[in-house]
């Protein structure tokens, strides 16, 4: 991994990415725009490291010597951009661990550009989207049938600051779907169920993550719902924050919400990355017929994962010449067992379409 460029090294997903890449017997440079950080973490690891400023006329000239870029610097909305593109002149392979749709969405109208360069865009190589995508692919492969996908998650679970800032960067967009192919803007609690994480029936509501760019891509589905637990008492506080989302829209409001961020949140400490586990549910079913197929992934922490997961990518992406160029997904890249590949991972399929029978549409199906 000599020629990688981790970009944003030091925030805490970046971190725990370099450590994994070192500890992988990798040699990638560390970058971000704060120098003194990238120095002392350089000095820490014993690796090469470089201030890169995003909003420099020369960001070209300081990537252009590397075979890939790894993007950790969230919010991805204003890092993935300049990036992307300075790869696409340099015709460097880019990756990040992205979760937010809007960046997936644009990546993925740079596909005929990046085929025309010769370069891989594969974002969300973390728990954003690796597990969720891989399910999608695993039960669209043994029911293709199915033209309608849901998936739910599942994490009780500490977040870091960069993740963090990227919710209240994303507050103001409320939920999203995909519905016949066409990407919809919805309310927060647009929509709600029951999910068997595999301890009982949960409540769910709809959540805008990546999934519905990216598992659209990866399965040719076209109608794409992603849920995340939330208990249902809960569903009222979050229906009344919805409604304040003008607020967010507010510079001052977000600037301060920001720093709040900042000044108390970082990131789950070594006992929460060893013992927290989340837990991934798909569907994929066929809107005519009601047949169904089930499944779902368990993984450890999100950010242990993302680390694994996204050194892996990076791995497979500088060596494999088998990945296309142009745009592309963790599941139809490296393959839908890559999220098997990975430490403390399994699988269980719930039911086939024959077991399943025919299941009873929901209301707006």
């Amino acid at each position: 991994m000599d020629s990688l460029l981790i970009y944003g090294s030091y925030g805490y997903t970046g971190r725990l990415v370099a450590r994994e890449a070192v500890a992988r017997g990798g040699s990638p440079t560390i970058a971000g725009r704060e120098g003194r950080r990238v120095a002392d973490q350089a000095d820490e690891f014993g690796l090469e490291g470089r201030t890169v400023d995003l909003e420099a006329d020369h960001l070209e000239a300081e990537i252009g010597s590397f075979d890939a870029v790894l993007n950790c610097a969230g919010p991805f909305v204003e890092t993935a951009e300049p990036l992307a593109r300075a790869c696409l002149e340099t015709g460097t392979d880019y990756l990040d661990v992205t979760g937010e749709f809007p960046v997936f969405e644009r990546l993925r109208r740079k596909d005929e550009a990046a085929r025309a360069a010769r370069i891989t865009l594969l974002p969300g190589v973390g728990f954003e989207v690796v597990p969720t995508d891989c399910l999608a692919a695993t039960l669209h492969e043994r029911f293709p049938a199915g033209d309608r996908l849901r998936l739910g998650i599942k994490g009780d679970l500490t977040f870091s600051r960069g993740t963090a800032r990227t919710f209240v960067e994303l507050a103001d967009h409320g939920s999203v779907v995909r519905r016949n192919g066409r990407l919809l803007s919805v309310p927060a609690t647009y929509r709600s169920r029951e999910i068997d994480f595999g301890d009982g029936s949960q409540h769910a509501v709809t959540i805008p993550t990546g999934d519905v760019v990216t598992a659209a891509h990866t399965t040719d589905i076209d109608s794409v719902e992603v849920y995340g637990a939330l208990p249902a008492r809960a569903e009222p506080l979050l229906s009344a924050a919805d409604s304040l989302r003008w607020l967010l829209e507010s510079e001052p409001v977000e600037r301060a919400a920001t720093r709040a961020i900042d000044a108390v949140v970082d990131g789950p400490d070594e006992r929460a990355l060893a013992t927290e586990t989340a837990v991934v549910w798909g569907e994929v079913r066929n809107g005519r017929t009601g047949r169904c197929v089930r499944g779902r992934l368990r993984t450890p922490n999100p950010y242990a994962l993302t680390a694994e997961s996204a050194v892996r990518a990076a791995e497979r992406v500088l060596a494999d010449e088998r990945i296309e160029p142009g745009f592309q997904t963790p599941a139809r890249a490296l393959g839908a067992d890559f999220a098997l590949e990975l430490s403390g991972t399994d699988r269980e399929l719930l039911e086939t379409p024959d077991e399943a029978g025919s299941a009873p549409l929901e209301a707006g199906e």
